[in-house]
């Protein structure tokens, strides 16, 4: 509803009140709050649930309450800055925004954006998930050995094996747990996300002990089936190059004298004139495969010419260090936005700025790309982070720099689920490493109804005199799910927490998101939602179902237990073809 419809409806409201005696006056006023009311709510537009799409798997999205230990490498530095450097789903801006809204919280303190981390704290954080879509083609259990407490599985390209970044239910051990009913699965051995087929999973830590020491003596047998770029050479190709890994955001590694040793035998078992590809058969490695200059032919990361440059990393790269660093840039298309507004990747900090007598921040790691490197357990060279750069700037273009449209956040009042609360810490003795918060009832301490403003009042007291459209769109479906709730956990401090206020009105927000129509920030057609109407998250397209895996499959493992393997994959066909562009 906009605000001329509202002071329309108020006003004729106005016009007719009947003489009402004082004694009822506040049960009309009751009924009157709630009149408006549910003609606000008829105009909401309804809760976000993702679209079927064929091919891919979808869940909606949902409050996560997340509780970690205080990494070592986190030990000592700001909250925001930890943050921001581990993950990279959301502008800086965004995440500066969240933690003001109070959705972090310290062993059981709201937490700020400068609050220092130290060792033994209990980090715990309320996120609304929006897991990626993954693809509809089902994990198939191909044995279940009772007696022998194990399974085999065959994994589909695109689901992770264990829950991790912005995956929790979409990953193998979810689904297994929660579709197939295993009341426990101990994950012994990984496979990449992108990569498909077997796996060896026990169902009891005495059967996961006997395995993991079968894989760390190298006992194991893997035999792997990739399609790869070129003409591989007929004879046996061995290759014993060790491995490093430099970014744990993007999962890249690189051939670097100090990293693990690694030995590939690569075998051809077909070539396709047609498609200039091959199909090897081994027992690893996406890297090899690279290095060896065949790299697997719809690989997003170790075949790109746009990361790696024509040479596409044959023969691996420079590994001499180097201090360079860049900060994070733009998509070319998005260079006059950013010239222009500004970019969402800075908070405006700049070193030897002087404010008065006060002289600001220095800039956060992210903002000046030192955080390139910051896993790494060795010096980058200056090859290697011109990779990584390159290859977070795809990412980014991919995406279309959807960072853009979290201007949109910004208008809004603190994100916080409503009726969540978590519960205290236990002792620091007992604390858990990680995993889901334990969560009260909001309604167990407080009733709601009485202490939560109604969205009428929060309008009134607005210091916005109208609203647009499509803040009305966005913003009213939850307002009073983002009202901050009165934490008695967090707030028993002594120190009072306030929020800070929006950083832009709707106005603002909204002149931002329309003056970018190049970028593809649209306001959506019709129904259409571009905005998650609960945080605000930017919403992505749906990607083709062909663009979540690779041609990579574990087809085989011998153990101690036998032999398990899985049907060869359709692409290892001769004649095979795929979208290449």
């Amino acid at each position: 509803m906009s605000a001329s419809r509202f002071s329309e409806l108020s006003r004729k409201t106005r016009t007719h009140l009947p003489v009402i005696p004082a004694s009822g006056r506040e049960q009309f006023r009751q009924n009157l709050y709630s009149l408006i009311r549910s003609t606000i709510m008829a105009d909401q537009p309804t809760p976000f649930k993702p679209k079927e799409v064929t091919g891919l798997k979808k869940i909606p999205p949902y409050w996560y309450p997340y509780t970690t230990m205080t990494k070592l490498r986190w030990i000592g530095r700001e909250l925001l800055e930890v943050v921001s450097t581990e993950f990279r789903d959301r502008s800086m801006e965004y995440y500066r925004y969240a933690l003001e809204s109070g959705v972090t919280t310290v062993n059981g303190k709201i937490a700020k954006p400068d609050t220092i981390l130290r060792d033994g704290d209990r980090v715990e954080n309320v996120v609304h998930r929006h897991e990626p879509p993954v693809t509809a083609k089902p994990v198939k259990v191909l044995l279940h050995d009772v007696e022998r407490e194990f399974i085999v599985v065959d994994k589909p390209g695109s689901i992770p094996v264990h829950a991790s970044g912005r995956y929790y239910r979409n990953s193998l051990i979810e689904i297994l747990v929660n579709d197939f009913g295993y009341e426990k699965c101990y994950p012994v051995n990984r496979l990449d996300r992108l990569t498909s087929g077997c796996m060896i999973i026990p169902l009891s830590a005495r059967r996961a002990r006997q395995l993991t020491a079968e894989f760390m003596m190298g006992t194991v047998r893997k035999e792997y089936v990739a399609r790869v770029k070129g003409k591989f050479p007929s004879e046996e190709i061995v290759c014993e190059e060790p491995l490093l890994t430099v970014d744990r955001q993007m999962g890249l590694n690189i051939v670097h004298p100090e990293g693990k040793t690694a030995k590939t035998v690569f075998n051809l078992i077909l070539y396709d004139e047609n498609t200039d590809s091959s199909v090897v058969r081994s027992h690893q490695l996406r890297v090899h495969l690279q290095f060896l200059g065949h790299p697997i032919a719809n690989d997003p990361v170790y075949s790109e010419k746009k990361i790696w440059g024509d040479n596409v990393g044959k023969g691996g790269i420079d590994v001499t260090p180097s201090e360079n660093r860049e900060a994070p840039a733009p998509p070319s298309h998005l260079q006059a936005l950013v010239d222009s507004l500004g970019s969402p990747e800075s908070l405006g900090k700049s070193p030897g700025e002087v404010k008065g007598d006060i002289p600001t921040a220095k800039l956060l790691p992210r903002e000046t790309g030192e955080d390139i490197g910051m896993g790494s357990p060795v010096p980058l060279s200056s090859e290697a982070v011109g990779v990584i750069t390159r290859l977070r700037n795809m990412k980014d273009e991919d995406e279309d720099w959807s960072r853009w449209r979290d201007v949109v956040f910004r208008a809004k009042g603190v994100m916080r689920p409503k009726n969540m609360i978590i519960r205290p810490p236990p002792p620091q003795n007992r604390r858990k490493k990680g995993g889901k918060a334990d969560t009260v009832s909001h309604s167990k301490h407080t009733d709601t109804a009485e202490t939560t403003p109604s969205p009428i009042e929060n309008t009134a007291t607005s210091d916005t005199a109208e609203i647009s459209p499509i803040a009305i769109a966005i913003a009213i479906p939850t307002a009073t799910a983002t009202t901050p709730i009165e934490d008695p956990i967090a707030t028993s401090d002594s120190e009072s927490y306030s929020p800070s206020p929006p950083q832009l009105t709707v106005e603002e927000a909204v002149e931002k998101v329309s003056a970018a129509p190049y970028s593809g920030l649209g306001l959506g057609q019709g129904t259409e939602q571009i905005f998650c109407p609960e945080c605000y998250l930017p919403l992505h397209p749906d990607p083709k179902p062909e663009k979540l895996y690779i041609f990579l499959h574990a087809l085989k493992y011998t153990i101690s237990l036998g032999e398990f393997s899985t049907e060869m994959p359709d692409w290892a066909a001769e004649g095979w073809e795929w979208d290449q562009t």
